[in-house]
């Protein structure tokens, strides 16, 4: 099934790129199954575990020169 809407192709080819890829295993590697969870709850409707996924994430020094250059 495609899916037309602009902002998800957009996070597509971000998560696609070099650098979201490597963005990407980063979060696994320091998520694990925490991520996974986080995502199915964020699907759900509760951003809650998102969230602090995320805030952790933004103290990684990696993971912020990884979404500087998705930035870009």
């Amino acid at each position: 099934m495609r899916n037309n809407d602009p902002a998800m192709q957009e996070i597509l080819r971000l998560a696609q790129s070099p650098a979201g890829q490597q963005l990407l295993t980063l979060l696994q590697q320091k998520g694990g199954n925490g991520l996974q969870q986080a995502v199915e709850k964020a699907a759900a409707g509760d951003y809650s575990q998102a969230k602090q996924a995320l805030s952790d994430l933004m103290t990684d020094p990696e993971a912020k020169k990884l979404l500087e250059q998705l930035g870009r």
